[in-house]
């Protein structure tokens, strides 16, 4: 697949402006802030300031990049300059002539000094790494540079940072929708007799497939696919990290964990195939309706989203309601976005199913992306009743009312055979 990079770019930086102008003062609202002061230096990114460079500028700072938003005195809207050496595209407007003032720091006092805002957020965060983007060297040159009065208006701008990273524009739903898409395309063709010959196929043999014709198709993995396999006499609970290859055989039910990145969004999708036997032309029984526990789940937990919902509360409900209908299943979701395990509520750990402290309180907000993943497990007759996880993971949209899949969900087994 050819990627006409001019055409991309220009996307991005169009993309770019419209988010600076709809969602930037969304977010500033929601933190309460006047000002917010974003400060990078080469290979030592916030990963906010990364989200907000042009294209060309391919996420890196070049020297200390200081991006700049001001609430208007009138209240007509927030204005957005670049304190840096270079131009930062067309979005920021350059406001620093080294020649007539030598001083970084100082010109930035300067300019906030005759803005006067009132609270001026950085990004300075205990809760969220994605929003702790400054450096502490960095922060202290900031404060050191203004004035009393003003230092004591510093605040962490951590609900902005979260606000404009999990916040996605209808154009960018659609786009993620698409990516979904692709990545669904490339699990149907791994789960398949394309890529899994019984007795031959290894599991890293499925992965390095993934990985190797995501890089050809010019997209991007933001992790290492995994694939694993459960037995019915050999059960296990799952993929484990560096736990080895397994050749894959007829009667396994076969699990991969997949993602790509494609056009700077991030997508994570998990999904189960079965090896048919000789003689066998469906899956049994027992492992389909593991499937459909799972998919149950899933709904259980969508149906609940709501706006101001925290992450905890979230999973409470759902795991209360998973009791009630006698589901025994673990619930791990997660944001998606520009980054794979984005910013914004965490519903769950897989080690943790109770409080999560800190990202868990986050609420839920409109135009939010996120990751459903969980497990179902269940007793498989025709494996001799042993349990069984069924790990489904399938990127959804809530736009404040609902939250629906991006491009649907798998509700059978793919069968390799």
């Amino acid at each position: 697949m050819t990627v006409d990079l001019r055409a991309r770019a220009a996307a991005h930086d169009a993309l770019l402006l419209r988010r600076l102008d709809l969602v930037v003062p969304l977010v500033l609202d929601r933190a309460g802030l006047d000002a917010w002061v974003l400060v990078a230096r080469e290979y030592a990114e916030d990963p906010v300031v990364a989200s907000m460079l042009p294209a060309t500028w391919l996420a890196t700072a070049r020297r200390r990049t200081v991006l700049v938003f001001v609430r208007r005195a009138d209240g007509s809207g927030v204005d957005r300059f670049a304190v840096a050496r270079y131009p930062v595209g067309e979005a920021f407007p350059h406001v620093w002539d080294p020649a007539a003032e030598p001083d970084q720091w100082t010109c930035l006092a300067r300019i906030l000094a005759e803005r006067d805002p009132r609270t001026i957020g950085v990004d300075r965060s205990e809760t969220f790494p994605l929003a702790d983007g400054l450096t502490a060297s960095e922060h202290d040159a900031f404060l050191t540079a203004l004035p009393d009065r003003m230092r004591r208006r510093v605040v962490s701008a951590e609900q902005a940072a979260v606000g404009w990273l999990e916040t996605r524009l209808p154009e960018e739903a659609d786009a993620l929708a698409a990516a979904c898409a692709r990545a669904h395309g490339y699990l149907a063709r791994a789960l398949s007799a394309e890529v899994v010959t019984p007795g031959v196929t290894t599991t890293s043999d499925v992965e390095w497939w993934l990985r190797q014709t995501v890089h050809d198709d010019g997209l991007g993995s933001w992790f290492h696919p995994a694939c694993s396999v459960q037995r019915a006499d050999d059960v296990t609970s799952g993929p484990v990290p560096g736990g080895g290859e397994t050749v894959i055989g007829p009667g396994d039910l076969v699990h991969v964990d997949f993602g790509i990145v494609d056009a700077g969004l991030c997508t994570d999708q998990q999904q189960h195939a079965y090896v048919l036997r000789p003689g066998e032309t469906q899956a049994p029984a027992g492992l389909e309706a593991g499937i459909a526990a799972a998919n149950r789940l899933q709904d259980l937990l969508m149906t609940r989203f709501s706006v101001g919902m925290t992450g905890n509360d979230l999973l409470s409900a759902t795991l209360g309601a998973a009791r009630i209908e006698g589901i025994d299943g673990l619930v791990y979701s997660h944001p998606i976005g520009v980054h794979g395990h984005a910013a914004g509520p965490t519903i769950g750990l897989w080690d943790n199913q109770g409080r999560v402290d800190g990202q868990g309180e986050h609420p839920l907000h409109p135009a939010t992306a996120y990751s459903v993943e969980l497990q179902a497990r269940v007793a498989v007759p025709e494996w001799g009743g042993r349990g069984v996880a069924f790990m489904l993971e399938e990127d959804a949209f809530f736009d404040g009312r609902e939250c629906r899949f991006l491009d649907g969900r798998q509700t059978r087994l793919h069968l390799i055979g």
